[in-house]
């Protein structure tokens, strides 16, 4: 079963309150991009799990992903949303550090700090390598350890009972 679609007037409304709260800010010159962690319902809800306890902290996307979808690469202090597996925005993020790579460039600090599995090198390795594979054949492409990679960490900064502490 694949993920509901994203709730994108749900989502518009969450970054509303957001930027309402917090407008020195959410400075952003558009709208956030609306996302999810995953690409299936399990993975997806796993994730955001880890990410509104504060074990999961960053995420690694290939660049190949952002211009099948024809969106820009993120930017340090540009927010993004997050939805569970409904389709329903959860939490807003903030981008606090990013680094372009091949695959094999990550290390375990930040294999770590994605807070999945038992949070090694190997087990991201494996993961992650899994996980592209079903990715780059779904945007037609051949994955390879080669391939860029956006190591991106982040804070998450809405619904103010999920934040991180300090972030705004």
């Amino acid at each position: 079963m694949p993920n509901a679609p994203i709730d994108h007037d749900a989502a518009l409304t969450m970054w509303a309150e957001y930027r309402a709260a917090h407008p020195t800010v959410a400075t952003d010159a558009e709208a956030p991009s609306v996302e999810r962690f995953g690409d299936h319902p399990e993975l997806t809800d796993e994730l955001l799990r880890l990410v509104r306890d504060g074990t999961k902290r960053a995420t690694a996307t290939l660049v190949a992903e952002f211009e099948a979808e024809g969106q820009a690469l993120p930017r340090v202090g540009s927010h993004w949303i997050a939805c569970d597996s409904t389709g329903a925005p959860r939490v807003i993020l903030r981008s606090t550090e990013l680094r372009i790579g091949p695959f094999t460039s990550v290390d375990a600090e930040f294999a770590y700090d994605e807070g999945e599995d038992d949070r090694s090198l190997d087990s991201w390795r494996e993961n992650h390598a899994r996980y592209w594979r079903r990715t780059a054949d779904a945007i037609g492409i051949e994955w390879t350890e080669q391939h860029e990679v956006v190591f991106e960490r982040f804070d998450v900064v809405w619904p103010p009972e999920a934040a991180s502490a300090g972030a705004a």
